[in-house]
């Protein structure tokens, strides 16, 4: 699938979280979501980027703004990842990157000359009716929680 852009329904997904509990994007309809993709949990990016967004859970949920996470990884290192972090949010899992697919954050990377397949670090704001507000693809793992924050601000 192509990138996704403002205006864009956001495709609806169920996945496990990291206590094997089925979780549906659609089940947030009525509050806006953050939600990120990042490639691997316990990587130093990802630890990056999942804490950053950790600290601030607080300020996104007084803004009415859930937080979603969402790797390749199974569920039992989503749980081993937030207990060891903290992070007490939903890390969701997509191993056969369905959602990956469908946000259009699964493709070609490549690291020491090598090329593979994998998540391409993303994230999107999505509205209360599940309508894209923002798309940023290819995000620094600090900039996932700057660029919503500023976008949330724009869009009061």
């Amino acid at each position: 699938m192509s990138k996704l852009v403002k205006g864009d329904k956001a495709p609806d997904f169920e996945l496990q979280d990291q206590s094997s509990t089925d979780v549906k994007l659609s089940g947030y309809r009525g509050r806006k979501v953050l939600l990120y993709f990042y490639p691997r949990a316990e990587t130093p990016g990802c630890t990056v980027q999942s804490c950053s967004v950790r600290d601030a859970r607080d300020e996104m949920a007084e803004l009415g703004v859930a937080v979603i996470g969402i790797s390749p990884d199974l569920p039992k290192k989503q749980a081993s990842f937030d207990n060891k972090h903290n992070l007490r949010f939903p890390l969701l899992s997509d191993p056969e990157h369905k959602a990956a697919d469908a946000y259009g954050v699964w493709g070609e990377k490549k690291m020491a000359g090598k090329k593979y397949m994998g998540i391409i670090r993303s994230s999107f704001l999505i509205d209360e009716k599940g309508k894209i507000i923002e798309a940023w693809y290819k995000v620094s793992p600090k900039d996932t929680v700057p660029n919503a924050m500023k976008a949330l601000k724009e869009t009061k």
